[in-house]
Parts: C-alpha cells; structure tokens; sequence
C-alpha cells in the first residue's frame, strides 16, 4: 500500500540500450541512497515494465529517469512521461532528443558562438573520398555515430587506412557519422544544476590510465581505469570560461534541470565535445563527485533533483 505521507517516485533503470548494464547499476546505487522515510519508491524497466508504468501513473508524483542512450536519454521516455502526466528530472523532450543528436547539437553549439572541433558529416553509402575528409581535418580523426553515448561506436584514427573501418563500427549504430578533427589536450567536464538560475559546479579533469588512448566505454566503467581531479588542474580564468561554455551549451540544447558538457583544453582555448542530459548516478559518478566538492552529498543530489522536477 502506498504512504500518502510521502512522495511516491518511479525509478526507471535498465531499458534497451547498449548502456543496459551501466543504468542497472546505476538505478540500484539510487534506490540505495534515496531516502525511505520521504519517498516510497518503485521501479521499473522499461524494457519489460512500461505497461505496468501506464497502469500505475495515477499514483505517481514524480519519476527518476536513470537510463543512457537510446530510449532513455533521447526523449522517448520523457515524451511517454509527459503524456502520462508524470514530472521527471532533467530535460524535456525537445532537449533530450538535441543533446543525444551530436550533429544537430554540435550545429547549435556552433550558432551559440561556442568552439568546436572542425568537423564533417560521412553518411553511409555516400561519402567523400577519404583522402580529401583528410585533407579538410588531417590526421588523428574522431569518428562518431550520430547517436549513442558513453562513447560506445566511437574511433580516434591515426592511420589513413584505417578510417573506412572506423566509419564501418560507426554505422552500425547510425546511417550518419560525424568525423571531427582531433583535439589534443585535457579533458574536463562541466556539470550545471538548476532550472531558470543554473549553478556551475566545479569542473572534473579526466585522466584515462595508460591502457586506455581515450575516455572510452571501459575507461568509464572499469573501477580504477581512470583518474578523476576536482577541480580539475587548469587556469582560473580557463575553468570560469569553460562553466561559462558549459551553461551555454545547457541553453542552446534546451536543457533542463542538470547537465554536463565535456570539453577538451588545449593551451587556453576550449572545444565543446558533447553535452549529457543523464549524467551517471553512481555515488562515485562525474556529476555527484562534482556536486559533492560544493557539499550536495549523493542523497542530497537526489533530493535536489527531484524537487526541480517538481518544479516543472
């Protein structure tokens, strides 16, 4: 039987993307630290529970989207939430679907006067030949698929012949590929908070180990695979710029409720890779290490976030 006295909260972990696995732990991690005596708590996965989501709706106040990638991050969930009637964390569903896209945010970051790697667009079946992608961007190249996360379909390329195959493992995922010129220096990551006034939290420097050349799906997820500095280790006037750029990227993607843009630092300027509307939700994950440097403990976090979505 349900508390009247407390808040009743959906917490959806698992669903169909290649990130099962991560929002599973993820959502368990959650459920821990949330608190029982304010909320009573159920959860679903939407690869099996949707049904079971619709018929519950009535008695929801508000639903914990911990999913990544497709079907999750990209706006489905939150389009079925808002036609239910249920207030969710974070972005909507117009900002959920721009963010996940890394051409079309890449586009507006671009027109909100943000830096970004040269780039291009390689679509399967049609395609400049390599040797003059090459002659545009150079070599390293970064090859992407137009849609996942946690770097899952993602290529850096140093050999020319290479670079087909690379475009292969990207259009498994994706028709369109975005191949960027690569950018080396260190890469950080920018989380914000809020609603109508956001909070820049501090930045996080992230230091893939030897074994890894990039911040890779493994790098992420195997305990000890990375290091990770707050602050992170870069000019004063850099990191105020790059929670500027960070706030920015939030505003052009329609964002809402929290996100996190990863950049790369390179000398004093700033390139703008992607921005996250479901950061990870572990206890240890980049956005709560983040909020906890300024004493928003997980728990705390997960208040904060559930409240904002009230909000809405």
């Amino acid at each position: 039987m349900i508390d009247a006295n407390k808040l009743t909260v959906a917490l959806l972990a698992g669903g169909k993307s290649a990130e099962r696995e991560v929002s599973l732990k993820s959502g368990a991690q959650v459920y821990q630290a949330l608190d029982k005596d304010r909320y009573e708590i159920l959860r679903y996965d939407p690869a099996t529970d949707l049904s079971s989501l619709a018929h519950d709706a009535s008695k929801i106040d508000v639903a914990l989207i911990i999913l990544h990638g497709r079907m999750g991050e990209d706006g489905t969930i939150q389009g079925m939430l808002e036609s239910l009637g249920i207030p969710y964390q974070g972005s909507g569903v117009l900002g959920s679907a721009l963010a996940m896209n890394k051409i079309l945010s890449k586009q507006l970051y671009i027109q909100a006067g943000l830096q970004t790697a040269p780039y291009t667009i390689v679509e399967r079946g049609s395609h400049p030949p390599i040797s003059k992608i090459i002659l545009e961007l150079g070599l390293p190249l970064v090859v992407k698929p137009e849609h996942e996360g946690s770097s899952i379909g993602l290529s850096i390329v140093k050999d020319a012949a290479k670079v087909e195959n690379a475009f292969k493992i990207a259009w498994e995922f994706d028709k369109r590929c975005l191949v960027e010129r690569y950018v080396s220096g260190i890469e950080i990551t920018a989380g914000v908070l809020g609603n109508d006034n956001l909070q820049a939290l501090p930045l996080i420097e992230i230091i893939p180990g030897d074994s890894y050349e990039f911040f890779d799906y493994e790098a992420k997820y195997t305990p000890g695979a990375s290091k990770e500095v707050c602050p992170a280790r870069i000019l004063p006037a850099v990191a105020m710029k790059a929670q500027d750029y960070a706030k920015r990227a939030h505003n052009a993607l329609h964002c809402r409720g929290y996100s996190r843009t990863d950049m790369i630092v390179a000398g004093d300027e700033l390139f703008v890779l992607e921005t996250n509307t479901i950061p990870g939700m572990t206890a240890t994950s980049l956005f709560p290490q983040a909020a906890a440097a300024v004493g928003i403990g997980f728990p705390d976090l997960l208040d904060r976030l559930i409240g904002l979505a009230m909000e809405k």
